[in-house]
């Protein structure tokens, strides 16, 4: 059971979560929002209306809705908007109570709800605004107080990398054994190039991909590129995130820099897999999918040499201090002219990705799952 999340990263992470999900167990639902999966969640309430039924305390309902796709849904209208409001209000999760007997809920995110009665597992992607404010505008004190009180209805937390779990240990204080870190899986079906954006070229471009904000370290990316010589374009594609304006006028004036805005998931993925090489100095991530994607898709990858992409890169990356701007205009030089050190950072790159398959991830979340019911 898990909840249906928005976001590049948390929503593909939620996707490969059901997949994992339909192979463990054939009985299982959703909670949700709306009643059909595929469509916006409308804002039912509005501003105000969420105000007044968040300051309502006490436990919220689902109603069961029979199964489509081969799951059953359970929906409360505008939850997810309603618990945000709710937690501010009473500084605690707001408790749903579901139909039928309890089993496991799997929370895609930590997000302020708790389903009652049932082991709540809360995935962390990571404690960024704890250990690292400047990166991010997620306000920290209000994000501390969330995982202090997820902590105490939570029977685990799920962590996405090793990294991540020392990260949570350490920003939080909880046990090392609450936190189970059972990876990611990465799909690693083909991405045709007929996918790509119109006027990009397979093999011919490096790429920066994700939201553009200051973590993502995009601006010594572009000031490599400057350095680097590089004949090739360096296409960035991601929506504008926190910070992005400070870049703008750094996009605009890089001669060879291509800015593509949020793209559709074909398209992304046609793109991982058709760049020259993956660019990817991030100065902090919970576990670096697109580094893991890449690799899985045969492209080469440049990579943060720190936390966790340094993990999820194992090696098999060509990996550089994100804040030295000539190591990185040197990575980004050697990998487009050397085919053989690219050749070879391809091959090291598909070995690496069997550690992320839906297998394994499927394996991890089994155990997790099947400590968290022995002790029950």
């Amino acid at each position: 059971m898990l909840v249906s999340a928005g976001g590049t990263g948390v929503s593909s992470y939620a996707r490969e979560l059901r997949h994992a999900h339909r192979t463990i167990s054939d009985t299982g639902a959703l909670l949700s929002d709306r009643l059909i999966l595929e469509q916006p969640a409308p804002a039912r309430f509005g501003r105000a209306g969420r105000w007044l039924r968040a300051l309502v305390p006490g436990e919220r309902h689902a109603r069961e809705v029979p199964a489509r796709g081969g799951e059953d849904l359970l929906v409360t209208p505008d939850v997810f908007r309603v618990a945000q409001v709710y937690f501010d209000v009473h500084r605690r999760p707001l408790p749903v109570r579901a139909p039928g007997p309890p089993g496991i809920m799997h929370w895609t995110y930590p997000v302020p709800l708790t389903l009652v009665g049932w082991h709540n597992l809360y995935t962390v992607h990571d404690v960024i605004p704890l250990l690292h404010p400047e990166l991010t505008h997620i306000e920290g004190r209000r994000y501390r107080r969330l995982l202090d009180q997820l902590r105490r209805c939570a029977a685990r937390f799920i962590a996405v990398s090793e990294t991540a779990r020392e990260e949570i240990v350490r920003a939080t204080g909880c046990p090392r054994d609450f936190v189970i870190d059972c990876s990611v899986a990465v799909d690693s079906t083909s991405a045709p190039a007929a996918d790509l954006p119109r006027g990009v070229e397979s093999g011919g471009f490096l790429l920066v991909c994700g939201t553009v904000e200051k973590r993502k370290n995009v601006a010594n990316a572009i000031h490599a590129y400057r350095q680097s010589g590089v004949s090739m374009p360096l296409v960035i594609a991601g929506p504008d995130g926190w910070g992005a304006a400070d870049m703008a006028s750094l996009v605009e004036t890089t001669p060879g820099v291509v800015r593509l805005p949020y793209l559709n998931r074909p398209a992304m993925r046609a793109l991982i897999g058709h760049a020259r090489a993956l660019v990817m100095p991030s100065l902090a991530e919970g576990f670096g999918l697109p580094v893991a994607e890449a690799m899985a898709l045969g492209t080469a990858v440049i990579a943060s040499d720190r936390g966790a992409l340094g993990e999820t890169a194992g090696g098999a990356a060509l990996t550089v201090n994100p804040t030295d701007i000539a190591a990185l205009a040197a990575a980004m030089r050697r990998v487009a002219t050397d085919d053989t050190r690219r050749a070879a950072l391809v091959a090291s790159g598909l070995a690496n990705a069997a550690r992320f398959t839906p297998a394994r991830f499927a394996e991890g979340l089994t155990r997790a799952y099947a400590a968290v019911m022995a002790e029950r």
